[in-house]
């Protein structure tokens, strides 16, 4: 891709978040040994495994203050976190590092980086990602029917049309609720102009990662 498109687009957005920053800072003296050894904690802790005897092990075994460990492992787990999250059909390996040069993170760690977000163990990452991040019940099942009201009482209600619908939703729940034809039309106006808006932002170059 262009070193353009690499400096308008960030796996992690807008903004560098602070863990990953700081990790930037302190892997200095950091040895690749060290660092996979590290990498393998975060793994395993997004895979939901318990790591706590294993980073014990890592901090016993080397001279490197705690403090300064916590700082790369809290970076290293955002890095993965933010990445995996990104479909590998929207962030191409070659952005991703890119992204993490433009830290001065050593090229070796990069490769490790890469090999994580981009190789066999993605899938395995992107299940325990989806299953622990919070997240809302989903819709289930949907019906609808038009309904027609007729009053002798009132004429402003006279054969005013309304639209009923029933949700089910993943947790086994129902709602049901009633719209107005005209309120219905007026959802059903803004729902199409929020996805042509959504449209014209994928088109726009910050959006786009290219070759």
């Amino acid at each position: 891709m262009s070193s353009s498109h690499a400096k308008d687009f960030s796996f992690w957005g807008g903004r560098i978040p602070p863990e990953i920053e700081s990790m930037s800072k302190n892997l200095k003296d950091v040895d690749q040994e060290l660092f996979r050894k590290l990498m393998k904690a975060v793994v395993s802790s997004l895979e939901g495994k318990d790591c706590v005897s294993l980073m014990k092990s890592i901090a016993e075994s080397t001279t490197i203050p705690q403090d300064r460990l916590g700082h790369i492992v809290a970076g290293m787990h955002r890095v993965l976190s933010e990445a995996i999250r990104i479909p590998p059909s929207s962030l191409k390996q070659e952005a991703f590092k890119e992204n993490l040069r433009e830290l001065r993170i050593p090229e070796d760690f990069i490769s490790d980086f890469s090999s994580v977000v981009f190789g066999n163990r993605r899938s395995a990452l992107e299940t325990a990602t989806s299953t622990n991040d919070p997240h809302l019940p989903a819709l289930q099942d949907f019906k609808w029917r038009v309904d027609v009201a007729i009053s002798t009482s009132s004429l402003s209600r006279a054969l005013r049309s309304s639209v009923l619908m029933q949700m089910k939703l993943s947790d086994g729940s129902f709602h049901c609720f009633e719209v107005p034809l005209s309120k219905f039309q007026e959802l059903r106006y803004n729902t199409a102009l929020i996805l042509k808006e959504m449209n014209d932002l994928e088109k726009r170059s910050i959006l786009q990662i290219q070759d």
